[in-house]
């Protein structure tokens, strides 16, 4: 597919949220709050996989150190930027910028829908398969799922990214959102657009369907083999890990599924940056709680470092 490069614009003006002076003022609090409260959290989960030598073996938590990782560079691609246009009046980003916020924004999405499968397929390991579990998901498995999950994320959005930047853009130059989305960015594209349009649609919803459906039937025969066990404090136990992670998956594809797999014509911009804030900066913030901030095993490592400062400064 040949697409000329006829591209005028220079710059995109992001609209934001279209709101007064103090309702900036308060957003700008709020969501920097927000932020620090959100890498915190995922910092100290990431930290306490690394430093703690009895998770740093274990899959699951290797999983969750890497997950907490990409939380932390999910917000920081659209948070500093966004609260800094809330801070200015007019947030202005330049062609390439843009660009570069929409290819690392979603290919970090898609990385992170690739780890809520490959943490739904290591507990369907670990609780459909015991016995194989130690062979199947071994450190060196799990460290090549952590590379797959990464590599492929990232390779998974260049020839959208490519694709789009290569349309004519010839005015106008106002993006009515708060982050450098494809959506609002192919509505300013000069045609003829080709079928970029249709195979990026493509692209979004299939990786988007194929792990929505794997992370469904993976936990969906979890629960059956759960249901079945006779062992109740082992049930109990690996039912609040399962459904902590259920949650977790319930948060992050319900907030994307109406506003990715519906027409074009039925979203509504506002509902759109609604859905995106929600998915960009609340889910990263809720996450971690979720996930390892009440698990005895991330408190017990925890009280193992705080033991092991305490001994080293005496």
């Amino acid at each position: 597919m040949e697409i000329p490069n006829r591209t005028a614009v220079e710059e995109f003006i992001l609209l934001g949220f279209g709101i007064g002076q103090k309702e900036r003022f308060l957003l700008l609090i709020f969501f920097a709050i927000l932020y620090i409260l959100t890498l915190g959290e995922n910092i100290v989960i990431t930290a306490v996989v690394l430093l703690d030598s009895h998770l740093a073996r274990l899959p699951m938590y290797i999983l969750l150190g890497n997950f907490s990782w990409l939380e932390i560079c999910y917000v920081t691609t659209t948070v500093p930027r966004m609260l800094f246009d809330l801070a200015s009046p007019h947030g202005v980003i330049s062609f390439r910028d843009c660009f570069l916020q929409f290819y690392i924004f979603f290919s970090l999405g898609t990385t992170e829908n690739l780890f809520l499968s490959a943490m739904a397929l290591d507990r369907y390991l670990a609780i459909c398969h015991p016995l194989r579990y130690p062979k199947l998901m071994s450190q060196d498995s799990c460290y090549a799922l952590v590379a797959a999950c990464w590599v492929l994320g990232f390779l998974w959005y260049s020839i959208p990214v490519i694709w789009i930047s290569r349309l004519s853009f010839c005015g106008p130059n106002i993006i009515d959102h708060f982050l450098c989305d494809p959506g609002p960015i192919l509505s300013l594209a000069c045609p003829p657009l080709g079928n970029v349009p249709q195979v990026c649609q493509i692209l979004m919803n299939t990786v988007f369907l194929v792990n929505v459906v794997f992370v469904v039937f993976s936990y969906s025969i979890v629960i059956v083999t759960l249901m079945k066990t006779s062992n109740q404090g082992s049930r109990r136990k690996a039912f609040s890990t399962i459904l902590m992670h259920v949650l977790v998956v319930t948060l992050f594809y319900g907030s994307i599924a109406g506003m990715y797999l519906a027409p074009g014509g039925e979203k509504q911009s506002e509902v759109t940056k609604a859905v995106t804030l929600f998915y960009s900066t609340i889910t990263p913030f809720l996450n971690p709680m979720i996930y390892c901030l009440r698990n005895n095993q991330v408190k017990e490592a925890l009280s193992r470092l705080r033991r092991r400062k305490g001994r080293g400064e005496k």
